[in-house]
């Protein structure tokens, strides 16, 4: 667990998965809102950042890093691992489904928290895959600071809408994992 200036990341269970399902749906509308029609946001949220997913992610092997207010527990982040849904995978692959913080958070160092606490939770995997949006320029800076390369790419679809991805990977044969990537 990490405790930094007024938050602090830990290991999510059942129980925290409203809230990680709440970050989520923030994430989305923060992301999203003026991309997509209301159905399609709507529908995206409640398929796939509902607490039934993420459940569901449990339950399939995946583990869910969650960061949190100090004081009032309230959701500010979390990081997904899972085994892989990517096309480009291979056998000794893992994949960070989703790492999400507020926007409040971003430069504060809870992604960069975050992407320790799964980096250390994907000890034993050979790469670690994950997918991005390609106009995500913030994003895509901040996982090349942590040792990614793009292998591929792919549609993603947010409702109805299709978008294209960039599929990234880190070579964890090649790092020492205990050590916090750089910002």
């Amino acid at each position: 667990m990490f405790d930094i200036n007024g938050w602090q990341v830990r290991e999510a269970g059942e129980e925290d998965l409203e809230a990680v399902a709440l970050v989520g749906s923030a994430a989305i509308l923060e992301t999203y809102a003026g991309l997509l029609q209301r159905a399609d946001m709507l529908a995206f949220c409640r398929d796939g950042h509902s607490a039934a997913a993420y459940r569901g992610y449990l339950a399939k092997g995946g583990r869910i890093w969650l960061g949190e207010d100090t004081e009032t527990g309230c959701p500010l982040g979390y990081a997904l691992l899972c085994p892989p849904e990517i096309d480009h995978a291979q056998d000794g692959d893992i994949e960070l489904k989703r790492i999400y913080t507020l926007t409040r958070m971003q430069g504060s160092g809870l992604g960069k928290a975050l992407m320790a606490a799964a980096l250390a939770g994907a000890q034993g995997h050979r790469r670690l895959l994950l997918g991005v949006n390609a106009k995500n320029v913030r994003a895509l800076a901040f996982y090349a600071r942590q040792g990614f390369e793009t292998i591929g790419s792919r549609r993603f679809l947010v409702g109805s809408v299709e978008h294209d991805d960039y599929v990234l990977a880190c070579d964890l044969t090649a790092r020492d994992l205990l050590t916090a990537p750089t910002v």
